[in-house]
């Protein structure tokens, strides 16, 4: 049995992953817990999984007597203690954001092989992660938990020695797709959250409807496959059933294909490299009946863009990138702001702090408070 931390617990990727593991109570059990406001649904929780250690890293609560078997704790640090001090052998990372990096590393220091759902923490802290990762040797420690990672990782996996030649990222468009540029710069919160074909959280949700979803994957997908941003395409492809793909020398293409299930990804990198039932309805390729694929437009998405220009000028550039768009996000998600000026706050940002190093936990954290900052001023929040 492998004994797992779930970090985001409550949140899409977490709750999925509580009802994997309910499963396959032979296979894995739950060591810790973590949310950030979500109690009452936390308390749930460790009453079916019953951990040792569960936090919640935004306000303090009272804990209900009938939970004194578990140690809570609370504030921000929370996370990062409960990735280095939770029992077991695994941690998946699935908070929203750039607070995971902290904890990914606090894992790593201590061994634990990470199942990562977070990408922020790849975007904005890919080379000291990787390095942390690579130290360790032996397994696999990191594993992807991102539907199209996931997919390239497992195409990698089936083709044993032979190197790809390039890396072909999936995206479903989003609710925009089809939209003209001005009509999608006006868009509302709930055009922005009704994605045609995932169900995911909202800040994910709205970085799936700007394309900058699409952004961070391309970014991660340099990390963790050690590739070169030209050696990264992607792909739209409306129906979600293709997950990814990798081309080979030869001209051969491997791709996963599935329905539209985290639970699939998520119980892969749990269990890898087995397979066990997911629960997941099967893919009927007979009622697929079409697959599509476009170039994607980056003059409506410039996101995309982005993603590359960042890498190319390296240092903290992707994560002002992040950074700025997680502040961006939520003002959008809070009416604040017009859908379009999320990518303007993005820019301004790159332009005022790209420029800044990335060597350290603490250049990062700069980093990330001075894009939230540019951010702010440029939308006036």
């Amino acid at each position: 049995m492998r004994g797992i931390a779930i970090l985001g617990s409550t949140g899409s990727i977490g709750r999925q992953a509580v009802d994997v593991v309910l499963r396959h109570p032979d296979k894995f059990y739950v060591t810790a817990l973590t949310a950030h406001n979500n109690a009452e649904l936390l308390f749930e929780q460790v009453r079916a999984l019953r951990p040792s250690l569960a936090a919640l890293t935004g306000e303090k609560t009272e804990v209900p007597e009938d939970l004194s078997f578990c140690r809570f704790l609370f504030g921000r640090e929370a996370l990062e203690t409960v990735a280095r001090e939770a029992e077991g052998t695994d941690v998946l990372a699935a908070v929203v954001g750039v607070a995971g990096l902290r904890a990914v590393m606090a894992a790593r220091e201590k061994g634990k092989r990470i199942l990562l759902a977070n990408k922020e923490t790849l975007v904005a802290g890919g080379e000291m992660v990787m390095n942390a990762c690579r130290e360790s040797g032996g397994e696999k420690v990191l594993l992807p938990v991102d539907s199209e990672h996931s997919a390239i990782f497992q195409c990698l996996e089936a083709a044993g020695p032979n190197h790809y030649e390039s890396i072909l990222l999936t995206a479903s468009g989003g609710p925009f797709r089809t939209w003209e540029k001005e009509k999608m710069h006006r868009a509302t919160v709930e055009e922005a959250l009704g994605h045609p074909t995932w169900n995911m959280g909202a800040k994910i949700t709205v970085d799936s409807a700007s394309m900058f979803n699409k952004a961070l994957e391309i970014i991660e997908a340099r990390w963790l496959f050690d590739a070169k941003p030209e050696q990264i395409r992607v792909l739209v492809h409306p129906q979600s059933i293709v997950h990814s793909a990798v081309e080979f020398a030869d001209g051969a293409v491997l791709a996963q294909l599935g329905v539209p299930d985290m639970r699939v990804p998520i119980l892969y990198a749990m269990s890898y490299p087995h397979r066990l039932e997911t629960g997941a309805k099967k893919l009927d390729l007979f009622q697929a009946k079409s697959l599509t694929f476009e170039q994607p437009d980056m003059e409506k998405f410039p996101a995309i863009a982005m993603a590359y220009q960042v890498l190319r000028q390296g240092g903290a550039a992707a994560c002002v990138l992040n950074a700025a768009n997680e502040e961006a996000v939520y003002a959008f998600l809070q009416r604040k702001i017009l859908f379009g000026q999320i990518y303007e706050a993005v820019d301004a940002a790159l332009q005022k702090w790209a420029h800044l190093p990335a060597k350290s936990l603490d250049d990062i954290a700069f980093a990330d408070e001075k894009a939230r900052q540019a951010a702010g001023e440029y939308l006036q929040l």
